[in-house]
């Protein structure tokens, strides 16, 4: 196990002259990659390493392997993660957005079918270069500032995962190095174990380098609408209907289901989506109910099904049980709509309001208890805690559009929902308070045995990520043997570090 916590650490200082020339002992450059978005955990690396090259990685590596006591190295791409994930204190931090400036754009080729792209590039910008060629990557993250490498380390899932599975689903091939040092292409039919392992793997068997994606034809516009409920029962059953509608019937249906939760903290999110008259009585409905349902409905057209647009949408949503006073409706550009968190983020850029703590929460409900999780989680200890949350999102995804053989764990149900708490902490106290919910949340489902599966996970010891895996743990071991054997990439997720 790489530690380095006996007498004689390894220092920067000791590198061959090669890689000490892209080691960064700056101050400054080593205190932006002590912490991440979450801005509640903090560990300042030993340095941080700047690759111009997947060869500077492959030595890297090597060179750690070749020490008696091997420093971490932990990949670092937009730093998104919440809990320290990405951090060491005791080694090197891999700055994967180094590989860009050297490749000066040059890791977005696109093809008919797929696009190859280097890892540390970030999804707008494939999404751009795509959309030149009339094409498009078919599952979604919904922030698109995030890496291609990050997200599929992870799983990357939004509102279309229910059709296309989420973004690790859609991937063709890699370019991996392991922690070994060795660069290895893989895909489903070559080195496959290493394919699977690295998608959704947390970054701890390899470096994702270059991924292949697969993709469609690409939609110009949008139908987007918000559809409100006060009834959790409604809500549940009219989105689990709309992500089987595709398999029901020969009418196309939605492209993007997702939902959100409105829990007594006006003003809705989005405040921007409705008109302004509207949001006094959105506010009160929220007052009056406490907790309000709403889907989020993305049906995408072009100009070849733009005179049918309007009575394909009116199919759709016929018998759907939402409040006919408070259905809400834009019609947008493709791109726009992918992008769409763009301008909440530029705002709350703008006013300082980033570089806060995120205490966030993302959960995996099986769909069998998501009733008994509506009453013991939002309304026992949500709604009554009443903790500010920018964004609760709540949606169904469907089991079979997901690989078993990747790294990535959901419950192992048919219909699965995607929980996540989405808060910014100001005061003191609001970190603690939102932390201690979390773990309420949990403790819940584990007392009720609502077997629910944390994605973008942070637990503090090997029993936790045991008991997270339940039957992959052998496999997820056996991987990292193989792949990783002195347990040097990735420590802060603390799986084996």
């Amino acid at each position: 196990m790489a530690t380095n916590k006996d007498s004689n650490p390894w220092s920067p200082l000791q590198a061959p002259k090669e890689l000490a020339q892209k080691l960064s002992l700056d101050p400054q450059t080593l205190l932006l990659a002590s912490s991440d978005f979450g801005f509640i955990e903090n560990k300042t690396p030993l340095a941080v390493f700047e690759p111009s090259s997947e060869s500077d990685i492959i030595d890297l590596i090597k060179y750690s392997n070749s020490l008696p006591n091997p420093f971490t190295i932990a990949p670092r791409g937009q730093g998104h993660s919440t809990h320290g994930q990405g951090l060491t204190n005791d080694g090197v931090v891999l700055n994967m957005n180094g590989l860009g400036d050297f490749r000066n754009g040059s890791e977005i080729v696109v093809y008919d079918e797929y696009v190859d792209v280097g890892a540390e590039q970030l999804w707008i910008d494939v999404l751009r270069a795509t959309l030149k060629h009339g094409l498009t990557p078919l599952s979604w993250t919904d922030y698109m500032y995030l890496s291609v490498g990050g997200t599929l380390s992870n799983a990357g899932i939004n509102g279309t995962s229910f059709r296309f599975g989420p973004q690790i689903s859609n991937v063709l091939q890699l370019d991996v190095v392991t922690g070994k040092g060795d660069l290895v292409t893989c895909s489903p039919v070559n080195n496959s174990e290493l394919f699977y392992a690295v998608l959704g793997g947390l970054g701890q068997f390899g470096i994702i380098t270059k991924a292949r994606i697969a993709l469609g034809p690409a939609p110009t516009r949008v139908k987007w609408l918000r559809l409100f409920y006060t009834d959790f029962s409604e809500f549940t059953k009219d989105q689990e209907y709309l992500i089987s509608f595709h398999e029901k019937t020969e009418t196309r249906g939605a492209d993007h289901v997702a939902g959100y939760i409105l829990a007594n903290l006006p003003p809705p999110r989005d405040v921007s989506f409705y008109p302004e008259q509207d949001l006094p009585r959105i506010n009160s409905l929220v007052s009056k109910h406490g907790l309000v349902y709403s889907i989020e409905l993305g049906k995408f057209y072009d100009t070849n099904s733009q005179s049918h647009i309007e009575e394909e949408l009116a199919k759709l949503i016929k018998g759907l049980k939402f409040i006919p006073t408070f259905a809400f409706e834009k019609d947008i550009s493709y791109e726009e709509f992918q992008n769409r968190l763009r301008v909440d983020i530029e705002f709350l850029r703008s006013n300082g309001l980033l570089n806060v703590p995120h205490p966030w929460l993302d959960l995996f409900v099986p769909r069998s208890r998501i009733s008994d999780f509506n009453e013991g989680v939002l309304k026992d200890i949500v709604l009554k805690q009443n903790i500010p949350s920018a964004s609760i999102i709540f949606y169904p995804m469907n089991h079979n559009k997901w690989d078993d053989r990747m790294s990535a764990v959901t419950p192992d149900e048919d219909i699965f929902y995607a929980l996540g708490f989405f808060r910014a902490s100001f005061a003191n106290g609001e970190v603690e308070a939102s932390e201690a919910q979390n773990e309420e949340i949990l403790e819940f489902c584990k007392d009720a045995g609502i077997q629910a599966k944390v994605y973008l996970a942070s637990y503090k010891t090997q029993e936790k990520w045991v008991e997270h895996y339940g039957s992959k743990w052998e496999l997820i071991k056996d991987r990292k043997d193989e792949f990783d054997p002195k347990k040097i990439l990735s420590p802060g997720q603390k799986i084996f570090n």
